[in-house]
């Protein structure tokens, strides 16, 4: 159904020495396109693979390919941590040597991968942009369109954001730790939470980047609540972030005081959440936001249509939601 058809089709009236010379040329490009028993070849590139939401979203893609494996082929890939981009451009570069009809990527950084992103593209490859989205002003330099597929992320912020300022009052002290920074999701999660914020009166006394980890996330909550005794909450661009603040907190005797905001629902979170350790976070299902890329990949494939964003749900988790 999704398997390429051959040029030659198009030119059936060319003498038999061209045909041959177009089938040299094609067996010559940097990239085989389609598999040997005529299946696409999608190919998921993740960030790391230790961070609990990008295992659900593997398992999710698995979970999809193993009830269509009649329709592609699937590779799956991922990094060591959320900031190694080298490592990630490199597995790009790897999976364009080898041939693959489409690459479904959540990028490590908005803006260093697509250079290589853009090599695939010149390759015929299909690119389709998930969770983290690139760069558009940097997209329109590089003359490309990658569409992406994926929640709207300051909407989600905002939505727990809110959810928080009505347990507060006008004044009261928050802060936010943030995502690494030049990734646009952690931009647009932040830009959400300062939405929230703002509309309460809320005083945002400090915004430091966690940079996605737990460790950095717990260092930097436990230096905010020593410096500012008065904090009523702390809003984490991701949940692994918040399991950061919940260790400070418990270690400074203050996780009865301050809220703690999380966002991906993570499973270790949404206990957190039930046992009111965690005030809330925000499901942008990870399980199904490869499914989404990959289902898109497949029917631009089919169809040849032109590619364009598109957005998939975000929902706030609340105690109350979880029962």
């Amino acid at each position: 159904m999704f398997a390429n058809r051959s040029r030659l089709n198009k030119y059936p009236l060319l003498p038999f020495f061209v045909a041959a010379l177009l089938l040299t040329v094609i067996a010559s490009g940097c990239t085989k396109r389609g598999s040997q028993d005529g299946k696409p070849r999608i190919a998921l590139v993740m960030k790391s693979l230790a961070n609990e939401f990008f295992k659900t979203m593997e398992e999710g893609a698995r979970g999809h390919h193993a009830e269509h494996k009649d329709l592609y082929n699937l590779k799956v890939v991922g990094i060591r941590n959320e900031e190694d981009v080298a490592q990630q451009v490199d597995l790009i570069e790897t999976i364009i040597a080898q041939g693959t009809d489409a690459i479904v990527i959540a990028p490590a950084d908005s803006e260093a991968l697509i250079p290589v992103c853009k090599k695939a593209m010149a390759a015929g490859i299909v690119v389709i942009n998930i969770d983290n989205k690139l760069d558009r002003a940097r997209l329109e330099r590089e003359g490309i369109q990658i569409p992406f597929v994926g929640p709207d992320n300051r909407k989600g912020a905002k939505l727990a954001g809110d959810y928080l300022a009505a347990k507060l009052k006008a004044g009261d002290e928050v802060a936010i730790i943030e995502g690494v920074p030049n990734a646009f999701n952690g931009i647009q999660r932040k830009a959400g939470f300062q939405d929230a914020i703002a509309a309460a009166g809320l005083n945002l006394v400090s915004s430091q980047s966690g940079n996605w980890e737990t460790a950095k996330a717990a260092e930097c909550v436990s230096a905010i609540a020593t410096e500012y005794p008065g904090l009523k909450a702390v809003l984490c661009a991701n949940d692994s972030m918040a399991l950061g603040a919940v260790d400070a907190l418990k270690t400074a005797g203050r996780t009865d005081t301050v809220y703690i905001v999380g966002f991906d629902n993570i499973e270790a979170v949404q206990k957190l959440v039930k046992n009111g350790k965690v005030l809330c976070t925000v499901d942008q299902h990870g399980d199904q936001l490869a499914v989404y890329g990959i289902e898109y990949a497949l029917d631009i494939l089919n169809t040849k249509a032109a590619p364009a964003d598109k957005e998939t749900p975000v929902d706030l988790v609340t105690a109350e939601t979880l029962k």
